[in-house]
């Protein structure tokens, strides 16, 4: 009876490593967590009051900026980022303005991944906001 009860425990304790494993792997990168501070989001009406002291840009695939996207938006994705970025900076960017990133969707990260580049690699200092919703929030709010 004692060799079952050890062999039992053996079994749940390998049964349990891959699971610590990929806990202590994953630690800093839990699904359930959102990739961007709610504060750092913005609805689109706000977004729209500050008018021309927001900068937006697009996250999206170029073919998906192409058909449509927001008056005035430049196109800054992961895909293109060294070719698009040097223009932004040089022919748009200001510091003093918010700048507000979208994708397509609240599901989408393309906006999140820009945003965080945009704060710690470029080390913008602007106010840096995620739409909430992207292009389907915007789309719906403009019709």
């Amino acid at each position: 009876m004692k060799s079952l009860l050890w062999q039992s425990l053996l079994l749940l304790g390998l049964a349990f490593l891959p699971a610590a494993g990929q806990a202590l792997y994953f630690r800093d990168r839990v699904s359930w967590q959102s990739r961007v501070a709610e504060s750092d989001m913005v609805s689109v009406e706000v977004a729209r009051s500050w008018g021309s002291n927001a900068l937006w840009i697009d996250a999206r695939p170029e073919e998906d900026f192409g058909r449509d996207h927001v008056p005035g938006a430049s196109l800054v994705n992961e895909d293109r980022w060294n070719e698009l970025l040097p223009p932004f900076l040089q022919q748009q960017w200001s510091p003093e303005k918010i700048i507000v990133v979208y994708c397509s969707a609240e599901s989408c990260n393309l906006a999140r991944d820009v945003a965080k580049k945009l704060r710690e690699e470029e080390q913008l200092p602007n106010d840096i906001r995620v739409l909430q919703g992207g292009w389907e929030e915007w789309m719906k709010k403009n019709r």
